[in-house]
């Protein structure tokens, strides 16, 4: 490992911090302060007016799309699916690579989660596989839109309207990415199949200062729908239609959200900055491949993640990195079919070679609006040290 090249005094290049909401939020901390006082004294703390402003607001941001809020982005899974309504036992494709509340959900409903690889240069799920999965037991093909970039949703919508499936949309990591068709139409990631699903958690693009979620749809009827789903199964107080969920946006939440939207796009643009600075001081790098990306996908870089190639090396590079003061974060360090909870389902290891090298080869290095120049040349000086 060579010495780190410092392009500034080390006391001005540190602390760096993977995420720093304190920073991002400053910049227009006396719009939050005054969204927080406003809902105080409103005192409309459940489903106040707030929630529908953002609901309409978020909408209107994704082309016109119905949104409807609730708790958390697992919520969103859960009542996505519950929309469908599958029988017990349904079979539904996930990717191999990706957080486990995309399992989870399914699981929690007595559906089956079946895996499949992912491809190996934008990590998203891989439409071969998933056509080769299908049988008739499947109900669902949830495609998760991973770090930031939209997953192939031209070829896995021909998949699943020839197979007569459902496509569900993973949306947490890539709120606003649009995806171009060949015919030329674009769509906001979350909004092109049945239902999209995503998460406000605080370190998420657009996230809250707590918990929260949302539902994404083009259709009407199904909106109203899971409406109803996220407030226990009720479209009339006291008169319950289906079985739902209580799961709801708190209004701080959402006021607080609307100011964060709309900043969103300057956020947006700073993230692809530094992204855009990463690639050109890390390119050609030796056993390093910066992140690819799908011509068809605009990427909103939730994360900024390397494929570092060769034996235990991704581990040393973060140690490398710690040892500078650089913090960096592995998602995911451990193949889901490996997870305790899920060994029921039978996978054995092997089976999603892709999937599997990737948990040993990511790392993801910070990338926030607030991130100066000079710290991401630091970084990648530190990253091409090693």
């Amino acid at each position: 490992m060579a010495a780190v090249f410092l392009p500034a005094p080390l006391s001005d290049l540190l602390p760096i911090h993977l995420l720093d909401l304190a920073a991002e939020h400053a910049a227009y901390q006396t719009e939050l302060d005054a969204a927080w006082r406003d809902t105080v004294q409103q005192a409309a703390f459940i489903q106040g007016p707030a929630v529908g402003k953002f609901a309409a607001e978020l909408g209107a941001h994704l082309g016109g799309a119905h949104v409807v809020p609730c708790a958390n982005g697992t919520d969103a899974l859960t009542l996505a699916l519950l929309s469908l309504a599958l029988p017990p036992g349904t079979e539904v494709i996930v990717p191999a690579f990706t957080y486990v509340a995309t399992l989870e959900a399914a699981a929690l409903l007595g559906l089956r989660p079946v895996l499949v690889d992912v491809l190996p240069d934008t990590f998203n799920i891989d439409p071969a596989a998933v056509r080769a999965a299908l049988t008739p037991r499947t109900g669902a093909v949830v495609a998760v839109h991973l770090f930031g970039q939209c997953a192939d949703l031209e070829v896995l919508t021909n998949i699943c309207q020839a197979a007569g499936v459902a496509l569900m949309e993973d949306n947490a990591q890539a709120l606003g990415a649009i995806f171009t068709f060949a015919s030329g139409r674009t769509a906001y990631a979350g909004t092109v199949g049945e239902v999209g699903t995503t998460s406000f958690f605080p370190s998420k693009n657009l996230g809250c200062l707590g918990d929260g979620g949302a539902l994404l749809t083009r259709d009407a009827a199904r909106a109203s729908l899971l409406q109803q789903l996220a407030n226990h199964g009720q479209s009339q107080k006291y008169y319950h239609q289906r079985i739902g969920l209580n799961s709801r946006l708190d209004t701080l939440q959402a006021a607080l959200l609307r100011v964060k939207l709309r900043h969103l796009p300057a956020v947006q643009a700073a993230r692809q900055a530094v992204a855009a600075r990463y690639d050109a001081a890390l390119h050609g790098a030796a056993g390093l491949q910066i992140p690819a990306r799908d011509p068809r996908s605009s990427h909103v870089f939730h994360q900024y993640t390397l494929t570092v190639k060769g034996g235990d090396r991704r581990d040393a590079l973060q140690a490398h990195l710690q040892a500078h003061g650089i913090p960096s974060a592995i998602y995911y360090p451990l193949p889901v079919q490996q997870q305790p909870a899920y060994a029921y389902l039978g996978y054995q290891m092997g089976g999603f070679p892709v999937a599997e090298r990737l948990c040993k080869q990511v790392l993801s290095l910070p990338v926030h609006p607030g991130l100066t120049a000079e710290q991401v040349e630091f970084i990648a000086a530190a990253v091409k040290a090693f």
